[in-house]
């Protein structure tokens, strides 16, 4: 009996000995953890602002976000002529990038315009590299996604970009509801409550995602912003991918910017955003202010299901993921009609080169086509009031250009060839040879 006593007491203290093991190496994991995540929320990339002509704060548009993580930059880029005018009273236009922190290339389409850019004239740009900022200050659960990933500039130094989460930091806006439900009444899943382009056109005191978006929404409106083009990718299994999704009054641009990309050999869809789909920038912003709206989707393997172990090498598909890969040859012989094979995508997976060269090029069409528009007179801005394109032919055409390696690629409609050395330019050097080097 002693003996059974015996073993049972060193048994317990075996048992207390583990236990204990197992608290303290939690414990230790959770700090670690705790640290790299810490870490990771306040780090702050590099961007160039040397373009800038002023640099305004989201909290100007909406005062209750002033000082938290979402009050991101917005830089203002003026012509020479725009610097003592009334912005309402110039062609203007807003780049919208890191809406979603998980679509890397759009903020690096945005981040490439902005590092680039000479603006003639009076023309206005306008360009938010973080759009929801405190969406860049952690990741989402249970992907086990890189936090960082590199890009290398022309002199070989590395530019080092976050990758976050699709909606806006818990530590911002907690709990969420079991439905969210948009202002316009329409109900959404809960996680939408935090997803940036579900809020638009915001709320002044609504949820923190809320009053994000009022801010751009406000930034649009006060400013009369011309044209908005937010930049987003999707996975390529998704069907709506590599195309231009346009408020109906747009209508007339996008089938002119559709046109001009076709011209160059650059496929892309475009389709109308849905009037009763509540939220998104395409909807909201071409329903409550007089800009014309568009989103930009391209095909990001790093959001797909299909792929393998979540690398930095996925989010640049630098390195091709082999479940992609294979993928595509499926989908190649569902093309050709073979017996047995699956449209598994709707666009292959690519490089963050190719990518971000159809964002830009998208973004030079829809502007090439909008100043197509005021050379015959405001044909193309149909919905529009008489006293709307009176003034919009006022303000004149958006002029800009991207000095890429020496080479200016401007916005004009008389060489469609432009929009293809854009492209082919971005693919052929890399997106990070027209990026700064950091400081």
């Amino acid at each position: 009996m002693k003996k059974l006593e015996e073993l049972l007491s060193s048994s317990k203290r075996i048992n207390l000995i583990v236990t204990i093991s197992i608290i303290v190496v939690a414990l230790i994991i959770t700090v670690i953890v705790g640290i790299d995540i810490k870490s990771f929320s306040e780090y702050e990339p590099y961007f160039y602002e040397g373009n800038a002509t002023e640099i305004q704060k989201l909290s100007e548009y909406s005062p209750r976000i002033e000082g938290t993580a979402g009050d991101c930059d917005i830089y203002v880029i003026k012509g020479p002529d725009a610097l003592n005018k009334d912005p309402k009273d110039c062609p203007s236009i807003l780049l919208l990038g890191g809406t979603h922190p998980n679509e890397p290339a759009g903020q690096i389409a945005a981040v490439t315009i902005l590092e680039n850019l000479v603006v003639h004239d009076d023309t206005i740009v306008y360009v938010i590299v973080e759009a929801n900022r405190s969406a860049y200050t952690h990741s989402h659960p249970q992907e086990a996604s890189p936090f960082y990933y590199t890009l290398e500039t022309k002199s070989g130094a590395l530019r080092t970009f976050k990758f976050g989460s699709r909606a806006t930091n818990t530590n911002e806006q907690w709990p969420n509801p079991d439905v969210y439900t948009h202002p316009s009444g329409q109900q959404l899943s809960t996680n939408d409550t935090r997803n940036l382009n579900r809020a638009y056109p915001g709320k002044i005191d609504g949820t923190y995602t809320e009053q994000i978006a009022y801010g751009i929404t406000e930034l649009i409106r006060q400013n009369d912003i011309k044209i908005t083009i937010d930049f987003h990718e999707a996975s390529p299994e998704y069907n709506n991918i590599n195309s231009i999704v346009y408020h109906n009054y747009a209508n007339k641009i996008a089938s002119d910017a559709f046109m001009e990309l076709d011209f160059a050999g650059i496929s892309i869809a475009i389709n109308v955003s849905p009037e009763t789909l509540h939220g998104l920038t395409h909807r909201e912003l071409g329903d409550h202010t007089n800009t014309f709206a568009f989103l930009c989707e391209t095909s990001n393997a790093a959001q797909g299901k299909i792929r393998g172990k979540f690398t930095k090498d996925l989010i640049t598909y630098y390195e091709p993921d082999k479940f992609y890969e294979a993928a595509k040859e499926v989908t190649e012989a569902w093309k050709k009609g073979e017996e047995g094979a699956l449209q598994l995508l709707y666009g292959y997976a690519t490089t963050i080169d190719e990518r971000v060269a159809r964002q830009v090029a998208t973004s030079v069409a829809i502007v090439g086509a909008y100043n197509m528009s005021i050379d015959k007179s405001g044909s193309s801005f149909e919905h529009s009031s008489q006293e709307r394109i009176a003034h919009l032919l006022d303000c004149g055409k958006i002029n800009f250009e991207l000095n890429l390696d020496n080479e200016l690629i401007g916005v004009g409609t008389e060489k469609n060839s432009q929009l293809e050395d854009l492209y082919y330019l971005f693919i052929d050097e890399g997106v990070g040879y027209f990026l700064h080097d950091p400081e």
